[in-house]
């Protein structure tokens, strides 16, 4: 881009203070170095995201192949806000190995590590197959939840659930 990596540092700064992005760390303890550190950035406000896309309306947006990306970013963003909205600073994470394993986001509370799964399916399949690297981490995991298109709160499994994005 032409410019220094200071630089490139305080303008995402001035992004992520001014609320137009949010960057969300990975989870990682000392106990494994074979876990991605890279963040992830979300944009906040996913209108200025699909514009900045030059997608020109909803109907493009929902059929891209950015749709499952799009949605997750929304998804995040609420969450964010919801959070902000309530005088909290959100204290997630995501998680992903050099296996390719990922679970989109983690709520931390203590030792306690809640996984959280955003899909844009009704009800998708295999959704927390990622769930159990957790237990390598040596934290309590807890019932975890898979946000997506579902219409109500539906159990996936014993420890799972479906929860509509909607919802949040």
């Amino acid at each position: 881009m032409g410019i220094s990596a200071p630089t490139a540092k305080e303008w995402v700064s001035i992004l992520e203070r001014s609320g137009i992005i949010f960057i969300l760390y990975p989870y990682y303890t000392n106990i494994t170095n074979r876990l991605v550190k890279t963040p992830k950035v979300y944009f906040l406000d996913t209108g200025l995201a699909a514009y900045l896309c030059r997608w020109p309306n909803a109907q493009t947006l929902e059929s891209d192949a950015m749709d499952g990306a799009f949605f997750e970013t929304y998804v995040v963003s609420e969450i964010i806000k919801s959070y902000y909205h309530n005088g909290k600073r959100p204290d997630l994470y995501y998680y992903r190995d050099i296996d390719g394993k990922e679970i989109d986001l983690l709520f931390v509370e203590g030792n306690r590590v809640y996984p959280v799964e955003i899909k844009k399916a009704k009800l998708p399949n295999h959704a927390d197959k990622n769930f159990s690297v957790l237990n390598k981490l040596k934290m309590e995991v807890q019932s975890g939840v898979i946000l997506c298109m579902a219409d109500e709160m539906l159990p996936y499994s014993r420890d799972v659930w479906f929860f509509p994005a909607a919802a949040i």
